[in-house]
């Protein structure tokens, strides 16, 4: 009976265990709008970020990838006024963020931003281009942001941000990024479920080989004894 006992308490443990790290994956990349980028309704009548952002789950960590221009800023606030006013001129710089490569020109040259979620609750972010105009034309959203694993240690005490250096070929074809210099290339949120599932499948896989063997083992003893 003492045997028996041992027996279901390590198969339960093995259970416990699989369930454990089932659901653990690393920190996501969120490409903003997806193949639409990030730009406003009359650049791109299909846009609707808040629905894109509907349904996710983002939380400390994460990055938000911005594809757009250099006509197109991105802005990240703490501050609903700000948000709601579409406008970030008078804002603290301990709550708002203008996360533009440079003053904004009219260009299409394209330009990649990867912000960083470092705050839980509530984000918020729109382009400040045109004194809101471009806000106010469908290019904002928010989002709020959970504590999921906490912040990476790369995240916690930051360095100042820094452009990437430019391609050595100077290509017009390749847009300029702007992408903090601690990022440290999460895995993209369309790639999660399939990154954790091929994680759950390996876990899963291990305990089966540890339960056989741990199960030849004690049938071993028990013949001998």
């Amino acid at each position: 009976m003492e045997k028996i006992s041992i027996s279901i308490l390590m198969l339960i443990s093995c259970f416990v265990l699989a369930m454990r790290f089932e659901g653990v994956h690393g920190y996501k990349n969120y490409t903003v709008g997806d193949s639409h980028g990030w730009y406003d309704n009359l650049k791109d009548p299909k846009v609707n970020y808040q629905k894109w952002a509907a349904g996710k789950n983002f939380s400390l960590g994460d990055y938000l990838i911005f594809n757009t221009d250099k006509n197109h800023t991105v802005v990240q606030t703490y501050n609903l006024t700000i948000y709601k006013h579409c406008d970030y001129n008078n804002a603290d710089s301990d709550d708002t963020i203008d996360w533009s490569a440079g003053e904004p020109e009219v260009s299409t040259e394209a330009v990649t931003m990867a912000v960083p979620l470092v705050k839980e609750g509530m984000n918020y972010f729109f382009s400040g281009n045109y004194d809101g105009e471009q806000c106010k034309h469908g290019q904002h959203f928010k989002i709020n942001v959970t504590h999921g694993q906490g912040l990476p240690e790369s995240l916690k005490n930051p360095v100042p941000d820094s452009p990437a250096p430019n391609s050595a070929d100077n290509s017009d074809n390749v847009p300029d990024t702007v992408i903090p210099s601690n990022f440290d290339n999460p895995i993209n949120g369309g790639d999660v479920k399939a990154a954790s599932g091929a994680a759950g499948r390996n876990v899963r896989i291990g305990l089966v080989v540890f339960v056989f063997f741990w199960y030849s083992c004690c049938k071993y003893v028990w013949v001998i004894s």
